[in-house]
């Protein structure tokens, strides 16, 4: 399987092989707006990173985010490529790529785009989830 092949994965397991080559392993896919918006009802803590194919921003950030969001085991996380559900885009007002949202019972709490300063959302999780705890 190519490694963004898939329309939205979630991320439990990733590993860089090289500088351009991501490896991840996924337990589920979803396929509509409605799967994405039942996995943020779900779940208290939801976090999507929203990623496009061609976005070399989005694939050199994901393996960092990846490690900050492990280090909260309560928040469930799902990756997806805008490419593959483009009504996703309109949907959640997503105008670039990367986006990573972070939702507390189904509400939109955190929302960094396209560059992020991962010391500054590390702290914005960090106090989110202490609170909301």
């Amino acid at each position: 399987m190519h490694e963004f092949d898939q329309q939205i994965l979630w991320f439990s397991h990733i590993s860089v092989t090289n500088e351009r080559s991501l490896t991840l392993q996924y337990s589920h896919h979803f396929h509509s707006i409605e799967e994405i918006n039942q996995f943020i009802t779900n779940h208290p803590f939801a976090f999507l990173y929203i990623s496009k194919t061609n976005c070399s921003v989005c694939h050199a950030l994901l393996p960092k985010v990846k490690e900050i969001i492990e280090n909260y085991p309560k928040i469930q996380s799902a990756y997806i490529n805008i490419d593959d559900i483009p009504s996703l885009a309109g949907h959640l007002s997503i105008f670039t790529a990367p986006v990573l949202i972070l939702y507390v019972d189904g509400k939109e709490i955190l929302r960094e785009a396209r560059f992020v300063h991962l010391d500054e959302f590390q702290k914005k999780v960090e106090k989110i989830y202490m609170l909301a705890e």
